[in-house]
């Protein structure tokens, strides 16, 4: 079945556009929660804006996550074969780290300087794994 499915004209194309979409809101939407966070629109009020943010960003986790999957099934050897995909694994580990971290921590509520250290370690983390993502099919 896997198989069929990385060999039909359009099914992993819509695959990659899906995993995109994916990708869009879970970093568009931890992008602008870190705005908030760093002082950026003060006047909405971040319990509100975190709750809806966090919502489109587990969104598109569930689907990044459901359309990688699917695509991975569709090469699983080379793929576990290439550096550049074990990393963007990693980075995936350290970004759910980060976040289980963040929120234990209570970091929306503190909004300190570890609150704002741990959102724009996160970003990064996120845009690494973006280029892994890239990069993959280029190694």
């Amino acid at each position: 079945m896997f198989q069929a499915l990385g060999a039909h004209p359009w099914a992993y194309p819509m695959l990659e556009v899906v995993h995109i979409l994916g990708v869009a809101l879970l970093l568009g939407n931890l992008i602008l929660l870190e705005l908030r966070v760093f002082g950026w629109g003060a006047a909405l009020p971040l319990p509100a804006l975190a709750r809806l943010s966090l919502t489109l960003v587990g969104l598109g986790f569930c689907l990044a996550a459901a359309s990688g999957l699917l695509m991975f099934s569709t090469q699983a050897g080379e793929l576990l074969a290439n550096r550049v995909f074990t990393a963007k694994m990693l980075l995936l580990l350290l970004a759910a780290c980060n976040a289980a971290w963040f929120h234990v921590r209570g970091s929306l509520q503190r909004l300190d300087g570890t609150a704002r250290t741990l959102m724009g370690a996160s970003t990064v983390i996120w845009l690494l794994v973006l280029t892994c993502g890239r990069w993959i099919g280029y190694v």
